[in-house]
């Protein structure tokens, strides 16, 4: 680059160091924040399962499909099998994603406590007890000749992701405050920490018993609604909002500038984003299961598998198949099989990406002309979206079908890939030229 590039990269850099990075820095640190952000991340293995379960009873053939070939014959016996055992196939679906909520509460009520250093154990079960009071409320349904109580699953899943959270904010925060101001019922010292833990916080668990059911009682009073109700229709725009194009594309470009820097963008915003995609997930699950239309794309993975992971990869292959530096493609070679398993790190602070404007400007363009693709194909209902949550590590391709269901997601995978090749030849064929020039100093220099 020459000095006038360098003088506004510096300066560029400078303002974002001074004004942006500490407040997104604040804010992916913040306390609440940070809990829940860390409470979803530990749900990935119970979404996985609840996926699973909606696949093996939901499997993706059509009711008119005929034994005519192999193929088909296994889809038809599938299809037969999972109609004739499908209350035993969603069960573990019922139990996870559709009762998501339960634990989002535990999750976040969980890592809450850590930051307090408080006794978990104590503070999930009244925390659990506490949401289970305003969201499941047990109800009488007639079965056979008798009337049983039993708790349904319409608040527990995702229309009760938002009140699960709040609730686990509200109930650590006020049990954390009776224990700060010393209002607790002590036992005498020789009673074992295990048994006087439970009754320390008797006295704020009370509190928080009473106090959400006269506030689920007086919300419903006033607004016609419990507190899950009115509390989903207060959020409901939000995650309209959040899930459109402009929105998405604004997310992309601050997580690849944050990423420019060396900060993980994903953490800086999935503060935000992941209550989101999860929800967004767990109502396209559900939906799937109704044979309904699913409503969110911005659900799940969607945003990485079609962007990062793939402007990641492309850049690998870019510098394979045509870069000459030897620095560049040691580090390529090196980063090709992670990046193909959606781990760039080795790319990401070997190659680098950090403070590289070669990069980062292969990157906005990449991710979002991508996602801006397979928004209008979502959309025109072309390709399917994500109902399903896949570990991280799965190859791109395979994660856009397996979350998916949608065979046509391998070809839009591939189709970006291409696509994103072009894109980033230039500005790595001329990073690679810098690279270089670079490498050729060095070696006069050795001689």
């Amino acid at each position: 680059m020459n000095s006038t590039q360098n003088g506004f990269m510096a300066k560029f850099q400078a303002l974002l160091e001074k004004y942006v990075v500490p407040v997104a820095t604040k804010i992916s640190q913040q306390k609440h924040l940070a809990a829940v952000r860390d409470g979803l991340t530990v749900l990935v293995p119970v979404t996985i399962i609840g996926g699973f379960a909606i696949l093996l009873a939901q499997p993706p053939v059509s009711a008119s499909m005929q034994p005519t070939n192999i193929l088909f014959q296994f889809l038809c016996t599938w299809r037969d099998w999972a109609a004739a055992n499908i209350g035993v196939l969603l069960t573990p679906y019922n139990l996870t994603i559709g009762a998501i909520a339960v634990y989002v509460t535990l999750g976040v009520a969980y890592q809450l406590c850590k930051t307090y250093k408080m006794d978990p154990i104590s503070n999930l079960i009244s925390t659990l007890l506490v949401f289970l009071c305003v969201s499941g409320v047990p109800q009488g349904f007639v079965s056979g000749e008798a009337t049983v109580n039993a708790i349904p699953l319409t608040n527990l899943g995702a229309s009760g992701m938002f009140t699960a959270i709040l609730v686990a904010i509200s109930v650590v925060e006020i049990n954390h405050f009776f224990v700060k101001k010393n209002i607790v019922i002590k036992m005498p010292a020789s009673v074992p920490p295990n048994v006087a833990a439970p009754f320390h916080l008797l006295i704020p668990a009370v509190v928080n018993v009473v106090l959400f059911i006269g506030l689920n009682m007086l919300s419903s009073q006033l607004f016609g609604a419990d507190i899950p109700g009115l509390i989903y229709a207060l959020f409901q725009p939000l995650i309209s909002a959040t899930g459109s194009l402009p929105s998405i594309l604004l997310i992309n470009v601050l997580m690849t500038t944050f990423w420019f820097f060396g900060v993980h963008g994903a953490n800086m915003v999935g503060v935000v984003t992941g209550p989101l995609t999860l929800v967004g997930l767990t109502a396209n699950a559900t939906a799937y299961a109704a044979g309904k239309d699913l409503p969110y794309i911005f659900a799940g993975a969607v945003n990485s598998v079609y962007g990062g992971w793939i402007s990641y990869f492309a850049v690998v292959v870019v510098i394979l198949l045509f870069c000459k530096s030897s620095q560049a493609r040691s580090i390529a070679k090196i980063a090709s099989v992670p990046a193909f398993f959606n781990i760039n790190e080795p790319l990401i602070f070997g190659l680098p990406t950090v403070l590289n404007p070669f990069t980062l400007i292969t990157f906005l363009i990449c991710n979002n002309l991508n996602f801006t693709i397979v928004y209008f194909l979502m959309e025109s209902n072309f390709l399917g979206k994500f109902f399903v949550s896949m570990p991280f590590t799965v190859p791109g391709p395979l994660q856009a079908w397996l979350s998916s269901m949608d065979p046509k997601s391998i070809l839009v995978w591939a189709a970006l890939l291409v696509l994103d090749v072009i894109i980033a030849l230039p500005f790595i064929k001329a990073y690679d030229k810098q690279l270089l020039a670079t490498e050729n100093v060095e070696e006069m220099s050795a001689e």
